[in-house]
């Protein structure tokens, strides 16, 4: 019996002690993994929620800021205003840009292109602008009581339509009947003469008041006009009773080109008329001298033709222009 207590005694303390190694070891074992669980989760745990927080406090942003849409609407209608008046005002100077240059294409159509002219101020620049060179412009000194007459040049030496356009373009010859306003301006001899213009496109207008007293001032009118308007070698002065032959007219011209201020034409010189009831009697004879005088040798009026530096002159010291 001693024996069997003493070996059961020894075999209870032996599994105590086992028990108590394994309790212990267990308890290590749970230690030893939080600490390492512990370790392992600190870092990615803070960069974690350092993430979150960004992500939180980028979102409470974008909300504050959709919580004042006045403001950031005040701010983009400003933006949006300033562009359209900018945009606006782009618009606008294209817009007065391409109505001038509209005006002046519309203005050249209608004087060059279908021929008749008016012009109010012959000193305008056209001498600074470049155009085409031309021989020589014709003025046919008309009136307007003088249809027919017109009308019998129109069916004679005076090409019409696509000749005339022709003769333009490779002869270098501009003709054109030559006419002012009557004193009241825009009646029915203006509108008879418009009418006429329309049908035939070939007048030049001029600033001046039609009348018999008034032919010097209409002959310095027109060749003032028309150096203004047409760069020619020649401008011919012609009245329209006279029926002119182009071919010679044109070869007499080309003899003087290479002259400086040339005035041709059939040249006459006679007495100073100063007494009264005379049908040529001349007012201001006294300029001319004493009794007897003769006038300086010039031109008759029917036809006659200067150059363009004569022509130039006219222009610059008309005082018709001053």
């Amino acid at each position: 019996m001693s024996v069997k207590n003493r070996g059961g005694s020894e075999l209870a303390s032996r599994n105590a002690f086992s028990r108590n190694w394994v309790l212990l070891l267990c308890l290590g074992s749970f230690c030893a993994g939080m600490f390492f669980t512990n370790r392992m989760w600190l870092v990615p745990g803070g960069e974690r929620s350092s993430k979150f927080f960004r992500v939180a406090d980028a979102q409470m942003k974008i909300k504050s800021e959709d919580c004042n849409p006045q403001r950031n609407g005040y701010k983009a209608s400003i933006i949006e205003n300033s562009r359209t008046r900018l945009s606006i005002q782009e618009l606008n100077d294209t817009i007065a840009d391409l109505e001038r240059k509209l005006a002046a294409a519309m203005d050249d159509n209608e004087s060059v292109s279908k021929g008749s002219i008016s012009l109010e101020n012959p000193k305008t620049d056209y001498l600074n602008l470049k155009r085409r060179k031309y021989f020589m412009v014709i003025g046919i000194n008309t009136a307007f009581s003088s249809r027919k007459r017109r009308d019998s040049i129109r069916s004679t030496w005076m090409p019409q339509g696509e000749k005339r356009t022709k003769l333009e373009e490779e002869k270098g010859i501009i003709i054109r009947f030559v006419i002012g306003h009557s004193s009241t301006s825009g009646g029915i001899l203006d509108k008879a003469v418009a009418a006429e213009e329309l049908m035939n496109r070939d007048f030049l207008r001029l600033n001046h008041v039609e009348g018999y007293l008034e032919l010097s001032a209409k002959t310095k009118t027109y060749f003032a006009t028309a150096v203004a308007f047409w760069d020619a070698e020649f401008y011919v002065k012609v009245d329209d009773d006279v029926h002119v032959n182009l071919a010679t007219l044109g070869s007499t011209l080309a003899a003087h080109r290479r002259k400086p201020r040339v005035y041709i034409g059939c040249m006459k010189s006679g007495p100073v008329l100063s007494q009264k009831g005379l049908k040529y009697h001349e007012p201001e004879h006294w300029i001319f001298g004493g009794e007897g005088n003769k006038y300086f040798r010039h031109a008759t009026g029917q036809l006659y033709a200067i150059s363009k530096d004569l022509a130039k002159y006219i222009l610059k010291n008309q005082c018709g222009a001053c």
